[in-house]
Formats: C-alpha cells, sequence, structure tokens
C-alpha cells in the first residue's frame, strides 16, 4: 500500500509526525487513527489496521501525539484535552490538504479521546473504539502510587510499560474533569465498540459503560483471546474487516467519477500542505502523493520533487508504449526498466543541438530490455522509446498558458 509521511502543526505549536496510508486504487474514505496512551502512530496495532484499511480502499491517517515517537513537544507538558485537541487538528489537515475523515478511529485511550474529539469533526459519520475506557481518568491507574506525590510536587516520573514517563499535575487535572459519558450521549454518530471480554488493562465493563451511555445506531463486537494491544496480528487483522464492513452502512462511498474511469484528460491539482518549506500534496483523478524538495535545499523530502515528476513521467510513458507495441507484436518481451537522470549542460557541447549559448536540460535516459528477443527486436522496441507520447510532448514546441484562478 502507498504510504506517505508528514507533519503538521499541532495545537501547542509542535509540528506532529504522521503517516498516511493509502490504498493503491480509487479512495473510498478517509479514516482518522488515535493511537494508545504512550504509544505511537507505528505501534504494531495501529499500523497493522490502517495498512489492512487502505487495501479496502479506506485512507488511515495516524500520527503520533506530543512528545511521542517523531513528534515536537515534550510529552510532560500534553494533557487529555491537548491530545483530542491535536486530533481535531489532524481533521483540519485532511480537510484541507485532501478531505475530511469520515471514520474516527480510537485505541484504549485514544478511543476516549477519539469520542472526545469526534463532535467537532462535523464530517465524521462513523466512530469505532478498540479497548477504550470509559473514563479518562482510569489511565491514572498505572501510575497510582505516585499520584499524591505529582500533586505534591508538581511533576513526577512514572514507569509506563517499562519506560520512564514524566507526568504533571496538570495531566491529573484534566483526566478528572473530563465527562466522557454526557459526549457520548450527545454523539449522534454510528458508534462500534469493541473489546476483549479479557482484557486486563482496560476491563470489559468499560465497553459496557459507554455502550449504555450512547444512542442507536452502535454495536458491541467482542474481541474474544485478544490481549490489550492487540499485538496478535490476526486480531488487528479481524478488526480492520470488522470496522471496513461496518463503516459501509454509514459512510458515503464516493463513486469514481467518470473522468477517472475513461480515457478524458483529468485536471492534476497541486496544493501546499503548510507542513513545510516546500511540501505539496498533488492529486491526479483519485491518486494522491506529496511533492517535496530534499533536506539540503530547506525541504523534508517527503517526497519527488519536481524533476523527479517529470521524470517519471517520461519514463513511464516510455515503458509503457515500449510494452503496448510488444504486446500489439507478440514479443516475447519480459520486463522495461527506465533509469533517468535530468542534469544541465553547456550548449556548445551539443552538436546537435540549436541553440549554442548558455546552457541547456538534457535527460539520460538508459533503457534495460530484459527478454528472449533478438537484435532486431531489441532495436525496434528502442526505437518505439521516441516515440512515446512524453518524450514527444518534451521535444517539441510547448504553450503553457497561465492565468489567476477566479
Amino acid at each position: 500500500m502507498p504510504h506517505e509521511r508528514f507533519q503538521f502543526t499541532g495545537v501547542g505549536g509542535h509540528q506532529l509526525a504522521a503517516a498516511l496510508d493509502t490504498p493503491d486504487g480509487p479512495i473510498k474514505a478517509y479514516a482518522l487513527f488515535a493511537h494508545c496512551f504512550t504509544c505511537g502512530k507505528d505501534v504494531l496495532a495501529a499500523k497493522r489496521i490502517a495498512v489492512a484499511l487502505a487495501a479496502k480502499g479506506i485512507a488511515t491517517l495516524r500520527f503520533d501525539f506530543t512528545g511521542l515517537g517523531s513528534s515536537e513537544g515534550e510529552f510532560a507538558n500534553s494533557t487529555f484535552s491537548s491530545n483530542v485537541a491535536d486530533l481535531v487538528r489532524a481533521a483540519d489537515h485532511l480537510r484541507e490538504t485532501r478531505k475530511a475523515p469520515a471514520i474516527l478511529i480510537g485505541h484504549s485511550l485514544g478511543g476516549a479521546a477519539i469520542l472526545a474529539a469526534a463532535g467537532q469533526i462535523p464530517e465524521a459519520k462513523a466512530v469505532a473504539t478498540i479497548a477504550a475506557p470509559s473514563d479518562p481518568v482510569h489511565v491514572t491507574h498505572f501510575f497510582k502510587d505516585r499520584i499524591e506525590d505529582i500533586r505534591a510536587q508538581g511533576e513526577g516520573e512514572v514507569s509506563l510499560a517499562g519506560r520512564p514517563f514524566r507526568i504533571k499535575r496538570e495531566f491529573l487535572d484534566d483526566v478528572a474533569e473530563q465527562n466522557l459519558m454526557a459526549q457520548v450521549k450527545q454523539l449522534h454518530k454510528a458508534l462500534l465498540i469493541m473489546h476483549s471480554p479479557t482484557d486486563d488493562t482496560v476491563g470489559i465493563d468499560n465497553a459496557t459503560h459507554i455502550f449504555s451511555a450512547a444512542r442507536h445506531p452502535k454495536s458491541f463486537v467482542s474481541l474474544a483471546d485478544a490481549d490489550h494491544l492487540l499485538s496478535g496480528k490476526q486480531d488487528a487483522a479481524y478488526v480492520a474487516d470488522v470496522i471496513g464492513a461496518w463503516a459501509e452502512r454509514y459512510v458515503d462511498i464516493a463513486p469514481q467519477s467518470a473522468a477517472d474511469t475513461g480515457t478524458a484528460p483529468r485536471n492534476v491539482v497541486v496544493q501546499e500542505t503548510r507542513a513545510g518549506k516546500f511540501q505539496q500534496i498533488v492529486t491526479a483523478g483519485p491518486h494522491r502523493m506529496l511533492a517535496d524538495e530534499p533536506v539540503a535545499v530547506g525541504g523534508q523530502d517527503s517526497g519527488p520533487g519536481p524533476y523527479d515528476f517529470v521524470l517519471a513521467g517520461l519514463g513511464a510513458c516510455t515503458s509503457m508504449t515500449m510494452r503496448m507495441y510488444a504486446d500489439r507484436k507478440s514479443l516475447p518481451l519480459d520486463r522495461v526498466t527506465v533509469t533517468l537522470t535530468h542534469s544541465k549542460i553547456y550548449a556548445k557541447d551539443c552538436e546537435e543541438c540549436e541553440t549554442r549559448e548558455g546552457m541547456l536540460d538534457q535527460i539520460d535516459r538508459v533503457i534495460r530490455i530484459e527478454g528472449e528477443l533478438d537484435a532486431d527486436q531489441r532495436k525496434r522496441l528502442m526505437e518505439i522509446a521516441d516515440k512515446c507520447p512524453v518524450h514527444k510532448t518534451l521535444t517539441s514546441e510547448i504553450r503553457i498558458v497561465t492565468k489567476a484562478a477566479e
């Protein structure tokens, strides 16, 4: 599955590291995933569920909360409320650069956070929780022996899953002030609650409380024999299967437009993400990808550069044209590999060029042909390479018409 990594600005002004797993084909819907407490976007459960949903056509965004994983900031300065606000920011980023999430998913404390954030994401139609506590204060049970010291001293170090974290008094006050069940009652979205009856980290009674507070449409699915972190690969796959099937009942699956299914030219839209100095989101029909510049020139290297896309277009067109010819002539062509580089050369060094002064652009194209082909067949295929439409466009007169958008 295609995988994009980028950053967006969180509520505290920090750059939060995000990953977007997208399908190979058209995107049916977008989902936003909130990971468990002190975990991260790359925890196995989050990664496996996101990849599995992408395989079903659901592009899924996951990100590291403040101070975790590759995100900026200090974990000690974050609270449950700031995590909720960052989820809303993540949804805003999707809305601005692609499309707002129609599906919200949260695991463990991330499930509680996604329930709290759901009311601020109007486009979301379906919410799914996995092993979520019914009250965010539940998380303090993991360091209950340190609560008095934290309140007295203002902050303190705790051990969570064998790793040290600093917790501040503000975090304790914030989770204590939450009234999550009141928010669940006013959810007005389809709700799927998934929980293991043998979860010894967040008990099954939490699922009962959430289910009782919620209004219909609501559903419960038992994750029999699964542990809290969904460490079993088959458990994560099952969760993704259920969410994908369940969400289709409540989420409008965007139909593929005629321009995407036919041969008519389609617009390519390039828009700044504002997640970096140069980062762009490129949309071509149902396909989305990032464009960027290398770190050396101020970019994040989160995607190909502009000239990389030019070379990719020529290389793809070259290979496709050769394949079409080989198939039409029944040639035993196994595979074509095109390697391209772009450089600047002095015009005086190009004997066949009309321009005699200054610099010229040069594209070097090396074509590897695999298959049981004779010399004449290989020679003909190399000739066909120069006949690809993009090659002809690049070597002919091009008119670019630029105007301001209305």
